[in-house]
């Protein structure tokens, strides 16, 4: 049975309870029969429309007119309670309203729920309350907080819309734990990626820790938060096309303008999908992205949108935007909603939308799509930033370079660096960057290692960058690239690198360390002490000792290409072994 199946059927009952003589001496009016019937619509009309101040509002006025043991009150008020973070009150009154405790019942999400978060952390902004494992999710804190208000402030100038009281934010550990909280199976969670999901009045997100090269988690908070806006602004009106769109284009509102979301591998899936005629209607996105069959239809849906989004934007700015919104919110169609905003009949708005794509500099050739989420448990067997693990012999790290001459070169570089024949090594790598480019991060980062380990910085660089051009928001690439603006004591520019690296990979210790001795050059005390705090954390190093190893960093000789950082595997170390599955 659905959920508006059940809620219906609780109404029901309630007119029968409402009707019979156990309850009462003397039948009610029709009159109350009727009132009742009708508030409790708009309590659950109320949730469905993202406004649970009004279902609050609603229940308590319930509350005052039927006797507090009805099952259809009960049943409300877990789910109210349920929405509100509450879940020892909503598992009581599910309970009481006799709900059955199945897979995907609102009783066994507020148990599971309950189950995951009740040993968590909490920590609150002004607008925010972010609840997190206990561990080393810590040091996601102020990050993720100062995201947060950041896209407050950005969403509250764009669409005019701030939520009512504070937002609730979850971590959970892994795709397990995802699955359990929300409605997606962990089978669509793997296929398509999904990592982070808005739903029940709050933001649930996956640790980075679940991850086999980490995610862009801190966008990833901003695109969920964008949801919760557009559903609430909207009263929950908003097509799934719209909904995806607007959230792919505003999600990097916390940290400059919009539409920065796009990655290079992206824009060469969808140059492939236009090329073949593929793309995915917009009708077929419902009800969710994350349920599309594979995650290159994801990723090619996620695309579409944005560009459509992007179009609206550069057509008619965020007044574009905002009369969309609206128009929906006052019952109109998607079609009708664009062609109001747009000034031009839908199948017009869809030719243009289909020439602004084609108008793209898609990449000349398909990119490797390093932007997927992969999660550890899907990853076992393939390694995991081997590029870091200084001499160990890795050629898995070439398996997707298909252009068999540069995969040669680059194997038999990974030989001649592990016999110490650096020179030699790096010109092996040159050999294999020459025929494929800035295409594969595994080649860009192997050939740079070597060239710094022969101290060529300037060569290094350029690599470096090529390949953040092609692969924006690498953690590796920028580690790297931070390592030589540090060892330069550019410390803007490392500090630009080394949080780069950060909003993808938060728990290397090697980024917080060196924002740590970056912070303390740059005079941002309160900053340096943030740091402090994570490197602690992280390395497992008494306070002293991290001040001492953040002070030799990057210090000596030889450093650049092999770190041997505090709280993580030495360079000749075995890499660790995935996660069991949990």
């Amino acid at each position: 049975m659905s959920r508006r199946m059940n809620s219906r059927a609780l109404l029901g009952l309630l007119a029968l309870v409402l009707a019979g003589p156990a309850t009462f001496a003397a039948p009610p009016d029709a009159a109350l029969k009727e009132e009742v019937k009708t508030r409790l619509g708009k309590v659950e009309k109320s949730l469905e429309d993202w406004d649970l101040g009004g279902a609050e509002r609603e229940l308590a006025e319930v509350e005052q007119i039927v006797p507090p043991e009805i099952e259809p009150l009960k049943y409300f008020q877990g789910r109210v309670a349920f929405e509100a973070g509450r879940y020892d009150d909503a598992v009581t009154q599910l309970q009481a309203a006799s709900i059955e405790d199945k897979p995907g019942s609102y009783l066994r999400l507020a148990k599971d729920t309950r189950a995951i978060v009740k040993d968590h952390q909490r920590a609150e902004s002004e607008h925010f309350i972010f609840f997190y494992p206990k561990g080393k999710e810590e040091v996601l804190v102020p990050y993720a907080m100062e995201t947060l208000e950041a896209i407050h402030r950005a969403l509250a100038e764009d669409l005019g819309w701030t939520p009512p009281g504070k937002v609730r934010v979850e971590v959970v550990n892994n795709a397990r734990e995802l699955s359990r909280v929300s409605t997606l199976t962990e089978k669509q969670i793997s296929t398509t990626g999904t990592i982070a999901i808005c739903k029940f009045n709050k933001l649930m997100v996956t640790s980075p820790k679940a991850v086999a090269r980490g995610y862009d988690w801190q966008d990833t908070l901003a695109h969920e938060y964008v949801h919760l806006v557009v559903s609430q602004l909207s009263h929950n009106t908003v097509p799934i096309w719209l909904h995806e769109g607007l959230a792919k284009f505003l999600e990097s509102r916390w940290r400059g303008k919009g539409g920065l979301a796009m990655t290079p591998s992206t824009q060469a899936l969808l140059g492939k999908r236009v090329k073949a005629d593929t793309l995915i209607p917009f009708e077929k996105m419902h009800p969710s992205i994350a349920m599309l069959p594979t995650a290159e239809d994801a990723a090619t849906a996620f695309a579409e949108v944005f560009y459509a989004i992007d179009y609206i934007h550069g057509t008619r700015g965020t007044a574009g935007l905002r009369s969309i919104l609206q128009e929906l919110k006052s019952g109109q169609t998607d079609r009708k909603a664009v062609e109001a905003a747009m000034g031009m009949p839908f199948p017009a708005f869809e030719k243009a939308w289909l020439a602004h794509i084609k108008k793209q500099p898609f990449p000349s050739e398909l990119v490797p799509r390093d932007d997927r989420v992969v999660l550890k448990d899907d990853a076992k067997g393939k390694g995991k930033d081997s590029a870091k693990k200084g001499r160990e012999i890795s050629f898995g790290d070439f398996q997707e370079v298909t252009e068999v001459l540069a995969r040669q070169s680059a194997h038999l570089g990974e030989l001649l660096r592990e016999r110490n024949h650096v020179k030699a090594a790096a010109e092996e790598y040159a050999k294999a960057h020459k025929v494929v480019g800035d295409k594969y991060e595994s080649v860009s980062n192997k050939y740079a290692l070597a060239l710094l380990e022969l101290k060529q910085l300037d060569e290094a660089e350029d690599v470096l960058r090529g390949s953040l051009r092609m692969h924006p928001g690498s953690p590796l690439t920028n580690v790297h690239l931070g390592r030589i603006l540090l060892y330069r004591k550019d410390y803007p520019k490392a500090k630009t690198a080394y949080l780069e690296a950060l909003a993808s990979d938060p728990f290397d210790p090697e980024i917080h360390l060196a924002l740590m001795r970056i912070h303390g050059a740059l005079g941002e005390t309160a900053l340096a002490s943030r740091t402090r705090t994570a490197s602690v954390l992280l390395t497992g190093l008494k306070p002293e000792e991290v001040d001492r190893a953040a002070q030799l960093f990057l210090r000596e000789e030889g450093e650049l290409s092999e770190m041997n950082v505090p709280g993580t595997p030495s360079p000749a170390a075995p890499a660790p072994a995935p996660a069991p599955k949990p």
